[in-house]
């Protein structure tokens, strides 16, 4: 299999719903397959990365910090930065600068970019693929 590179438009927050963790699972794929990976993230996606985000107990379910083991979207992001170069392609995220000051998603973590929708034409004429993940 050539290598491709694919773009990847999201939209949803983090934490919501499963959409966010299929689009991380796809995303995922592509990088293990040695693709160049593009994603942007508009609307509550900026938060994805966002640097600020914390594990936590879960007092309903009477588990502690450590036994929660809370799943991060920051950290899956790094994890998936490392595993495109590992695995011989690169990820490529922008959040829209747009809809970080909206939110004051400002904080992201190292490698992500502040970019705007010029970014995503970019990102979109220079695919072999592209898939949005909207809400609905």
């Amino acid at each position: 299999m050539s290598k491709k590179t694919l773009t990847f438009a999201l939209m949803d927050p983090p934490f919501e719903n499963e959409r966010t963790t299929t689009a991380l699972r796809i995303i995922e794929a592509a990088c293990r397959k040695g693709h160049n990976v593009n994603v942007f993230a508009y609307e509550g996606a900026v938060f994805m990365p966002f640097a600020h985000q914390k594990q936590h107990a879960n007092s309903v379910k009477g588990t502690d910090l450590e036994s929660e083991n809370h799943p991060l979207t920051r950290i899956w992001i790094a994890e998936l930065q490392q595993l495109a170069v590992a695995h011989g392609g690169r990820l490529d995220w922008v959040n829209c600068g747009l809809c970080v000051d909206e939110r004051g998603a400002n904080d992201a973590i190292t490698g992500i970019r502040r970019g705007s929708p010029k970014d995503l034409v970019q990102f979109l004429e220079g695919s072999d693929n592209s898939l949005v993940i909207a809400t609905r």
